[in-house]
């Protein structure tokens, strides 16, 4: 039985890339043939000149969105991985903290956000707090399931070789579970951006929830569609970043083959 080959980055990419560009092109058609109107629905181009047009105004806001969610994913990540450990390690924890995870995380964020303005104010800070507050869920359940998940085996031989439980738990279990965790981290990653504007589109002094909402007022469409642009390339490129360090710290994933 011959063994199973890797595939490369640009096997595993180039379907999305091709079903990416063959949207954009039928998308660019169908607006300049008239089938939608403009002030519904821009065309590529139309997104990218205005984005050009007004980069002074939209850098800066993306600035303030960038740094409100790359701090509160930095925070989630942390405080994500240290609640999951402890969920892990205590059913009385588990049982005490796990419903208010799952409460937090299904309350929606414009019921909450008010209450983030009433107690942080205008300034980036509350919507810093809300970013790590939504992140935080999804990396402390896979942190506990993938160290459920670990085999007894690892702890028995690294106890077994004089390990205390301690350093058993951060240097063997962790190690194991530490795809899962990644899992988790990708998942937050996917909408720390979107949260940040969604949040200051509820109330901020900047950022690209002001400046969603300055164009809406104002119904500059193409606008509106450079900010969401703006969004979901700065949320690819974090998501590739994890992507990056996850191959870094443990190297080719496995399950990457035809």
């Amino acid at each position: 039985m011959q063994p199973r080959k890797k595939r490369s980055w640009i096997a595993r990419t180039w379907p999305a890339v091709v079903t990416f560009l063959a949207l954009v092109v039928i998308w660019q058609i169908v607006v300049d043939r008239g089938l939608v109107s403009p002030r519904q629905l821009s065309s590529p181009t139309q997104i990218v000149h205005a984005a050009a047009q007004s980069w002074n105004t939209l850098s800066y806001a993306t600035w303030v969105t960038f740094v409100e969610g790359a701090l509160g994913f930095a925070i989630a990540i942390a405080v994500g991985i240290l609640l999951g450990v402890g969920l892990h390690c205590s059913r009385a924890f588990h049982a005490a903290i796990y419903p208010l995870l799952v409460g937090a995380q299904t309350l929606p964020i414009i019921a909450i956000a008010p209450l983030f303005l009433l107690w942080f104010g205008f300034e980036p800070l509350g919507k810093l707090v809300l970013v790590a507050v939504f992140a935080t869920f999804p990396i402390a359940v896979q942190t506990c399931r993938g160290l459920d998940s670990v085999p007894r085996f690892y702890r028995d031989v690294a106890l077994t070789c004089g390990a205390t439980s301690i350093w058993t738990l951060w240097h063997v279990e962790l190690r194991v579970a530490a795809r899962q965790v990644f899992g988790g981290i990708r998942i937050s990653a996917a909408y720390v951006f979107g949260t940040a504007a969604t949040a200051e589109y509820m109330g901020a002094r900047a950022g690209l929830g002001i400046w969603l909402q300055a164009a809406y007022n104002s119904f500059r469409t193409p606008l509106i569609f450079a900010a969401s642009l703006v969004i979901v390339l700065m949320t690819v490129a974090l998501m590739l970043l994890v992507s990056l360090v996850e191959r870094l710290l443990l190297g080719p994933d496995d399950d990457a083959i035809e």
